[in-house]
């Protein structure tokens, strides 16, 4: 059964349902912390602990972005010699409608569980991650002939690890292959941009001090929970097709323009 926890917790990423109240005790504190949506948009910044307003939280990340595209495009550009008819024929199937992702809400529910199904099947699992925080990217196989591979398990635990400590943490190939099954229902290459994967002890404790919505036992701190958003695709059609895989947590933030998914229990909010 499905668990909107709307009207308990914000931020439900812990195994089970959320037993943690909206507001805290004292009205006090919750006064003094910032509001919901502030907290989210700061959060999904990268603002919360490091000083920065959202305004110029936002002008580094698109510094960064704007900085990795270009690398990307020289990358690409020397690559093309070698993969000229290969690029030819990924560019003519890449082309979709411009209302592609507006309508897939609609249609990622008519058979996601059958192409979910399927995809667990496949013979390598590739994953694109884009770090919103350090501006590091990888583009990696991940899973290939029955087998995760330990070395590109080990690239995905160190572009999520929590930058502000610079702690690494194992990464749930689980919560990997939820992307990867997401991304399928998605029919898109685009890497994920990964705004918060695992969390130290201190640094949750320290959202924490910033806003009670933050869970106390998150998942985050297990490498199991990851918050996600996707470069032209509304964080909607995420949830969307997050939901249909009927697997872990999904929750949505569309003022801050992100998604959570882990591994925990099967619930919404």
């Amino acid at each position: 059964m499905l668990s909107n926890s709307s009207d308990t917790n914000d931020f439900s990423d812990s195994a089970t349902a959320p037993a943690l109240p909206y507001y805290t005790p004292s009205m006090a504190l919750n006064a003094a912390m910032p509001s919901r949506r502030r907290f989210l948009r700061q959060l999904a910044m990268g603002s919360v602990l490091t000083g920065l307003s959202i305004a110029e939280a936002q002008a580094k990340v698109h510094k960064v972005y704007h900085h990795a595209s270009h690398s990307s495009k020289a990358h690409k550009h020397v690559a093309h010699h070698h993969t000229k008819t290969t690029h030819h024929k990924s560019h003519h199937h890449a082309v979709h409608h411009p209302h592609h992702h507006e309508a897939l809400h609609e249609a990622v529910e008519e058979q996601p569980i059958r192409q979910a199904y399927i995809n667990r099947f496949v013979s390598h699992k590739t994953l694109a991650l884009s770090n919103v925080n350090t501006g590091e990217h990888i583009n990696v196989t991940y899973f290939e002939h029955g087998r995760y591979l330990p070395d590109a398990l080990h690239e995905v635990n160190y572009l999520c690890r929590d930058y502000h400590t610079d702690t690494i943490h194992t990464v749930d190939p689980v919560l990997l292959d939820q992307l990867f099954d997401v991304k399928q229902l998605l029919t898109t290459s685009k890497p994920f941009q990964v705004i918060s994967a695992y969390r130290s002890p201190y640094t949750n404790a320290s959202l924490r001090h910033h806003s009670r919505r933050v869970a106390k036992h998150s998942l985050h701190m297990e490498g199991r929970a990851i918050d996600i958003r996707m470069e032209g695709v509304s964080s909607r059609t995420i949830k969307n097709a997050a939901l249909a895989l009927q697997r872990g947590g999904v929750g949505y933030y569309p003022y801050a323009n992100f998604v959570h998914m882990d591994t925990g229990e099967f619930r919404v909010w």
